[in-house]
């Protein structure tokens, strides 16, 4: 008797959720598993005349969202973090469908998720103003100044495709913290784990006013974020695309955050066994489909070749394979095009005299993991963002060299550094062109209740519940005249 197929699963509808109604007519787009390679979600694309409708809703409700208590937003997002926790596996489960993700790294991303929404709690119950010194100057006195953080109105959520739960969970958690209605634009590559994050906030008892989301292409972004009736854009990308979203925004508030290829420096004092391990887990955890995963690494020229030998061996240990299998540490990347990415730019950087230590192959969108050694400084896999399951590692002989080669990429994003002299910290967290620097640790590395964010390309402004909160809230003052808590002695 043959042996059955396993059972596929059913195809995860993904519906617009505009004007506080679920919507799944019309046209829909439907996106393939990179790892499967059949259809795992079917999303049903934003109408036109919709993001018009949209607008027009959010701007009518965000009074009504602005009038929430911060305790009363602080507790649905209480919730949603526990709900979050309690559709883990599920969540995880379709992370790894959807994007090829090993459910391992799908799982913590959960993880992170439930932590977002309790900061993002923590932060509403946490705002407030300030009582101003305005009697402190001759033309003040007899006055009292006071102030307090005020919902911007309407934000505007677009958010990529590697990590979609968690980035969603920061803007959205975020905004709704600060009292902001919010309309989100989903990644074409992940609307089923955008719409399952709206569907846990809103079980949570998110107001409906308080959130819409939208499925499509770059043309539903670029319509969103050239509207006038966006008060605060939030965008997380590539650097190509967040100039064009700047560009449609205009003088808006905007808060960008964007490309990288970072680097990590290992120096001759560090312990070479346990940098290499760092980087082989950093490197390509989620198939380095992360703006700080760890790209370029510098190692001091003594040490080069045993640092090489410690990678090579940790990264012959990773499983590649099913995103669904426990065990699996790299699985599919977003699709054969990126893959395929991998490939050609390590075999770019081999014909100009690099060595690849292992990889530069690919089986579908599944590249395997890739070291190119001593590649040209100009190479791409050096220059450019590869956003895949490659690291390049150079050689470097004074310390002074390795920060100047880090700081000679267009981007700024984070860094990391093996070191146990403070001095080479201290001046490398000085010197280095970056938002943020990790010691004795990869660049790849996020708390996500620590302010995050780049220099030069890699964008503008800060990640984190408390930092974007302040992106998301104006200060508005208000002045008695005639009535001080100061006295109005001259």
């Amino acid at each position: 008797m043959p042996i059955p197929e396993p059972a596929l699963d059913p195809v995860i509808p993904a519906p617009t959720l505009v004007a506080g109604r679920w919507r799944d007519d019309g046209e829909h787009f439907e996106r393939t598993g990179p790892y499967t390679r059949r259809t795992v979600t079917r999303a049903r694309q934003t109408a036109p005349g919709e993001v018009d409708e949209a607008l027009h809703y959010a701007r009518a409700g965000a009074r009504a969202i602005g009038r929430l208590a911060p305790a009363a937003r602080a507790g649905v997002l209480e919730r949603a973090a526990q709900f979050a926790a309690e559709r883990r596996d599920e969540l995880a489960r379709l992370l790894a469908l959807e994007l090829g993700k090993p459910v391992k790294d799908g799982g913590g991303e959960i993880d992170r998720v439930c932590d977002t929404f309790a900061v993002c709690a923590a932060e509403a119950r946490r705002l407030g103003g300030e009582v101003l010194p305005v009697a402190g100057w001759e033309r003040g006195v007899g006055n009292t100044a006071l102030t307090y953080r005020a919902p911007a109105g309407v934000a505007l959520a677009i958010t990529p495709f590697n990590a979609p739960a968690n980035l969603l969970a920061h803007k959205l958690g975020a905004s709704f913290a600060a009292g902001n209605t919010t309309v989100v634009k989903s990644p074409p590559q992940a609307p089923g784990a955008t719409t399952a994050i709206v569907r846990v906030l809103l079980d949570a008892g998110m107001p409906v006013e308080a959130v819409q989301l939208l499925h499509g292409g770059a043309e539903t972004g670029a319509a969103l974020a050239g509207d006038p009736r966006v008060d605060v854009i939030s965008f997380t990308g590539s650097s190509a695309a967040g100039a064009a979203v700047a560009r449609a925004a205009g003088p808006r508030r905007t808060v960008l955050e964007l490309g990288g290829n970072a680097a990590t420096i290992v120096c001759e004092d560090a312990d070479v066994e346990q940098a290499a391990a760092v980087c082989a887990r950093t490197g390509y955890s989620n198939s380095g489909q992360s703006c700080i995963s760890v790209q370029r690494v510098y190692v001091q020229r003594d040490r080069f070749e045993e640092f090489l030998s410690a990678l090579h061996k940790q990264v012959d240990q990773l499983k590649v394979g099913d995103p669904l299998d426990p065990a699996t540490d790299v699985g599919a990347m977003v699709d054969e095009q990126a893959a395929e990415r991998v490939v050609a730019w390590s075999a770019e950087a081999c014909a100009a005299g690099a060595r690849i230590l292992t990889g530069g192959t690919r089986d579908g969108a599944t590249a395997a993991p890739t070291i190119v050694a001593d590649p040209s400084p100009d190479a791409r896999v050096v220059t450019e963002e590869v956003f895949g399951a490659l690291v390049a590692v150079l050689p470097f002989d004074r310390f002074e060299d390795a920060v100047e080669a880090c700081n000679t990429s267009r981007f700024g994003l984070q860094a990391g550094i093996f070191t146990n002299d403070l001095a080479r910290v201290f001046t490398a967290w000085r010197e280095l062109e970056v938002g943020g620097l990790i010691v004795n640790g990869s660049s790849n590395f996020r708390l996500d209740h620590v302010p995050f964010g780049g220099v030069k390309d890699s964008g503008i402004g800060r990640e984190s519940p408390r930092s974007m909160i302040e992106d998301y809230t104006v200060v508005k003052t208000m002045i008695i005249r005639n009535l001080s808590i100061w006295g109005s002695e001259r």
